[in-house]
């Protein structure tokens, strides 16, 4: 292998997706990248990348595995029970919210907020806007169809209520799809959301450098309405946030001042 050979994919990837692999944790991404460039069948990342250059369902694979697709409806469900006990604060004298759900995966996350909201009798109004990079997750989140293995931490209130059974797979009801938005979104170069009352991002952060974390750290503050509130997740405490203008409101969660 060329010792650049890394460097010059990363050049290539940049160039025909947008995605800058540079502002990555580089060892990190470069041995998740390496197995799966291995088990293709490639010796380097030249060859590597002219095949998926041809071959769409190989570029594909390689975004979804490192978009890092891992997620579950309440993941970590005692940070849920803390964000449920802010948002009658966060939500005061508002009868509609405004909320981002970061890195949204295949969308288990914003449908677990969506869900949450629908049973606050105050709104009238949700507008819940869930992004990623991996258009493959996308599509399953608009799909809206999930295995009882993501489902380990859903209430059964919730599972009764919103979801019936098709085969091996659950359906989520329209009711709740109808307040979320899918949309492709690249967090290190496209433009951010404005006004925000809430921003879940959780367990996306730790594979980035943290020159980069700042950066992105900085948008979300800059994206957020004053008071409101980012939602993070359990390895990804942001120990400077005066820095970008957040205080610590409770673990996990910040506030702009």
């Amino acid at each position: 292998m060329k010792v650049d050979d890394f460097q010059q994919f990363m050049v290539k990837v940049k160039n025909k997706s947008g995605i800058d692999l540079s502002q990555y944790k580089e060892n990190q991404m470069k041995r998740r990248l390496t197995s799966l460039r291995d088990r293709r069948g490639f010796t380097c990342f030249e060859s590597y990348f002219a095949s998926m250059e041809k071959d769409q369902a190989l570029f594909d694979e390689f975004l979804e595995r490192m978009t890092i697709n891992v997620t579950q409806f309440f993941r970590n469900m005692p940070q849920w029970s803390i964000l449920e006990k802010e948002l009658p604060k966060l939500l005061a004298g508002k009868t509609r919210i405004k909320a981002w759900s970061a890195a949204c995966s295949t969308g288990e996350e914003p449908y677990s907020l969506a869900m949450l909201l629908m049973n606050m009798p105050s709104l009238q109004g949700i507008d819940i806007v869930a992004t990623d990079l991996d258009e493959n997750a996308l599509r399953k989140a608009r799909e809206a169809s999930y295995t009882v293995e993501s489902m380990k931490e859903l209430p059964a209130s919730y599972k009764t209520k919103y979801f019936h059974k098709e085969s091996t797979h659950y359906k989520l009801a329209q009711e709740v799809k109808n307040n979320v938005t899918f949309k492709r979104h690249n967090l290190l170069s496209d433009p951010y959301e404005r006004d925000v009352d809430l921003i879940i991002c959780r367990n996306v952060m730790i594979y980035f450098t943290e020159e980069t974390k700042k950066e992105i750290y900085q948008r979300f503050a800059d994206a957020l309405r004053p008071g409101g509130l980012l939602f993070v997740g359990n390895t990804e405490q942001i120990f400077q946030p005066k820095e970008f203008g957040l205080q610590l409101k409770r673990s996990f969660f910040y506030t702009k001042e």
